[in-house]
């Protein structure tokens, strides 16, 4: 994420999309549907809906990270259906075959429209956000500001989110002799104001559970410690090894994930019994 900031202009700093999908679920022996989805701005965004193999123990909302699209990003979650969890994946505009091109604050339009959406999919089953890298950034951001979000989420996963904007991009400018003069000079270029540090807190009583890799070198580890101890309970922080949004090519990662959501559906239905 933001390797090359050498382009001009404050979106392509962030956003390297893709238009060209590189494989198809079924090419993974996915059974899928392609859904096409108006925004409130009248633009269509393109996404993948994988159903559940077997009785359906959930519905999982994942928004991927700046980068390529859906058909490079759905190794992370294609393990998910034959665990009981449908999936809703979207491009974000300009993304894939999503129309459009990538901003902010536009792309908070095509998340809440893909949310939206999956809500009446759900089928009173627990309903999750996955996000990684910049998805989990924008979806912290996203559920913190939507009151339909926090009404409907049952948990939220992230994974190597960064804590703001300017705090990353000055991070990846110093990390390379070239740009370190200029860092000041990208932060405040890609100074938004959607800061997932300063809403965090507000996604309480929402269970949160936190990935982050000690050998990010992307998305510095402090970032994910920092919005974890920000955060307020309940909320669980899993470090992890290996390099940026590697996380669910290893098993252990995947049961802790499956774990978190088999705790929630096992807590709400307790108190469905008691009500």
């Amino acid at each position: 994420m933001l390797i090359v900031l050498s382009c001009c202009g404050c979106s392509g700093l962030l956003f390297y999309p893709n238009e060209r999908q590189v494989l198809k679920p079924v090419s993974l022996g996915l059974h899928y549907r392609d859904v096409y989805l108006k925004t409130p701005d009248d633009l269509t965004i393109h996404g993948w809906f994988l159903p559940a193999q077997g009785e359906l123990k959930g519905s999982v909302y994942f928004l991927h990270g700046n980068a390529q699209n859906i058909s490079t990003h759905i190794h992370n979650v294609k393990w998910l259906p034959e665990q009981g969890y449908q999936v809703l994946l979207i491009d974000y505009r300009g993304f894939g075959h999503s129309e459009g091109k990538p901003n902010l604050p536009g792309i908070f339009l095509d998340i809440e429209t893909g949310f939206d959406w999956l809500i009446a999919k759900s089928e009173s089953k627990p309903l999750f956000l996955l996000g990684q890298s910049l998805g989990a950034s924008l979806g912290i951001y996203f559920a913190a500001r939507n009151p339909s979000a926090r009404q409907h989420l049952d948990g939220i996963v992230s994974d190597a989110a960064f804590t703001g904007y300017f705090q990353i991009a000055r991070d990846a400018a110093a990390n390379h002799w070239l740009t370190w003069p200029f860092q000041y000079l990208f932060a405040w270029s890609l100074n938004y104001p959607y800061n997932p540090i300063e809403v965090v807190e507000h996604l309480t009583p929402i269970p949160l559970l936190f990935f982050h890799s000690a050998d990010d070198r992307i998305i510095p580890f402090d970032h994910g410690r920092q919005l974890y101890r920000t955060a307020k309970p309940p909320k669980r922080f899993h470090p992890t090894q290996g390099g940026h949004i590697q996380t669910f090519k290893f098993r252990q990662n995947r049961e802790v994930l499956l774990d978190f959501f088999a705790t929630i559906s096992a807590k709400n239905q307790l108190i469905k019994e008691r009500t």
